[in-house]
Protein backbone atom coordinates (compact mmCIF):
# COMPACT_ATOMS: atom_id res chain seq x y z
CA UNK A 1 0.00 0.00 0.00
CA UNK A 2 1.70 3.64 -1.05
CA UNK A 3 1.81 6.30 1.88
CA UNK A 4 -0.55 8.49 0.32
CA UNK A 5 -3.16 5.33 0.19
CA UNK A 6 -2.06 4.75 4.35
CA UNK A 7 -2.50 8.26 5.05
CA UNK A 8 -5.67 8.26 3.74
CA UNK A 9 -7.23 5.35 5.64
CA UNK A 10 -5.62 6.40 8.81
CA UNK A 11 -8.07 9.76 8.26
CA UNK A 12 -10.78 7.87 8.34
CA UNK A 13 -9.62 6.15 11.12
CA UNK A 14 -8.94 8.50 13.75
CA UNK A 15 -11.69 10.29 13.55
CA UNK A 16 -14.07 7.02 14.35
CA UNK A 17 -11.64 6.55 17.59
CA UNK A 18 -11.34 10.25 18.18
CA UNK A 19 -15.32 11.19 18.28
CA UNK A 20 -16.06 9.54 21.48
CA UNK A 21 -13.74 11.01 23.06
CA UNK A 22 -14.18 14.56 21.86
CA UNK A 23 -18.06 14.39 22.72
CA UNK A 24 -16.99 13.45 26.24
CA UNK A 25 -14.97 16.33 26.66
CA UNK A 26 -17.68 18.43 25.62
CA UNK A 27 -19.94 16.96 27.57
CA UNK A 28 -20.37 19.30 30.75
CA UNK A 29 -19.26 17.92 33.80
CA UNK A 30 -22.85 18.57 35.47
CA UNK A 31 -24.51 16.16 33.31
CA UNK A 32 -22.41 13.05 33.14
CA UNK A 33 -24.08 10.82 35.41
CA UNK A 34 -20.72 10.02 37.80
CA UNK A 35 -20.09 13.67 38.62
CA UNK A 36 -21.88 15.63 41.08
CA UNK A 37 -21.52 19.37 42.33
CA UNK A 38 -22.17 19.47 45.98
CA UNK A 39 -22.56 22.84 47.59
CA UNK A 40 -22.14 23.56 51.26
CA UNK A 41 -22.84 26.56 53.92
CA UNK A 42 -19.96 28.05 55.63
CA UNK A 43 -19.75 30.56 58.09
CA UNK A 44 -17.26 33.34 58.04
CA UNK A 45 -16.37 35.56 60.78
CA UNK A 46 -15.24 38.81 59.96
CA UNK A 47 -13.01 40.91 62.01
CA UNK A 48 -15.32 43.32 64.25
CA UNK A 49 -14.41 47.15 64.30
CA UNK A 50 -16.26 49.58 66.41
CA UNK A 51 -13.74 52.24 65.06
CA UNK A 52 -15.69 55.06 63.45
CA UNK A 53 -13.98 58.23 61.28
CA UNK A 54 -12.94 60.33 64.08
CA UNK A 55 -14.04 63.79 64.06
CA UNK A 56 -16.27 66.91 62.99
CA UNK A 57 -18.07 66.69 59.91
CA UNK A 58 -18.00 62.38 60.18
CA UNK A 59 -21.23 61.73 60.22
CA UNK A 60 -22.03 61.49 56.00
CA UNK A 61 -19.05 58.94 55.72
CA UNK A 62 -19.93 56.92 59.13
CA UNK A 63 -23.11 56.64 57.79
CA UNK A 64 -22.39 55.30 54.19
CA UNK A 65 -18.81 54.66 53.91
CA UNK A 66 -18.80 51.67 56.87
CA UNK A 67 -21.05 48.92 55.12
CA UNK A 68 -18.50 48.33 53.24
CA UNK A 69 -15.31 49.64 54.56
CA UNK A 70 -13.31 50.34 58.09
CA UNK A 71 -12.10 53.37 58.81
CA UNK A 72 -9.01 51.93 59.54
CA UNK A 73 -8.47 51.10 55.92
CA UNK A 74 -9.71 54.47 54.19
CA UNK A 75 -7.61 56.34 56.36
CA UNK A 76 -4.56 54.68 55.41
CA UNK A 77 -5.17 55.45 51.89
CA UNK A 78 -2.79 58.01 50.06
CA UNK A 79 -3.46 61.82 50.58
CA UNK A 80 -5.60 63.00 47.40
CA UNK A 81 -6.99 65.95 45.98
CA UNK A 82 -10.74 67.16 45.96
CA UNK A 83 -10.79 66.01 42.85
CA UNK A 84 -9.27 62.38 43.35
CA UNK A 85 -11.61 62.49 46.13
CA UNK A 86 -14.17 63.07 44.13
CA UNK A 87 -13.74 60.59 41.30
CA UNK A 88 -13.18 57.48 44.06
CA UNK A 89 -16.58 58.54 45.82
CA UNK A 90 -18.25 58.82 42.24
CA UNK A 91 -16.49 55.24 41.16
CA UNK A 92 -17.82 53.86 44.55
CA UNK A 93 -21.60 54.99 43.60
CA UNK A 94 -21.37 54.49 39.86
CA UNK A 95 -19.05 51.46 39.49
CA UNK A 96 -20.01 49.21 42.77
CA UNK A 97 -23.61 50.65 43.02
CA UNK A 98 -22.51 52.43 47.02
CA UNK A 99 -26.07 52.70 48.25
CA UNK A 100 -25.00 56.68 49.19
CA UNK A 101 -27.49 59.10 49.82
CA UNK A 102 -26.86 62.07 47.44
CA UNK A 103 -26.58 64.91 49.77
CA UNK A 104 -24.02 62.74 51.92
CA UNK A 105 -21.60 62.64 48.68
CA UNK A 106 -20.29 66.67 49.63
CA UNK A 107 -19.80 66.09 53.15
CA UNK A 108 -18.08 62.87 52.29
CA UNK A 109 -15.79 64.68 49.87
CA UNK A 110 -15.62 67.50 52.35
CA UNK A 111 -14.27 64.68 55.10
CA UNK A 112 -11.83 63.19 52.85
CA UNK A 113 -10.05 66.14 51.80
CA UNK A 114 -10.01 67.35 55.13
CA UNK A 115 -8.42 64.47 56.58
CA UNK A 116 -6.84 62.60 53.50
CA UNK A 117 -6.49 65.43 51.22
CA UNK A 118 -2.82 66.52 49.40
CA UNK A 119 -1.81 70.06 49.94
Amino acid sequence: MSTLKSLRALAFIIPAFAIPAAADLLTPAATKADSTIAFQSVNVTLPDSDRVFPGAGADPINNNCLACHSADMVLNQPAMTRAAWQAEVNKMIGSYKAPVAPEDVAGIVDYLVKTKGAN
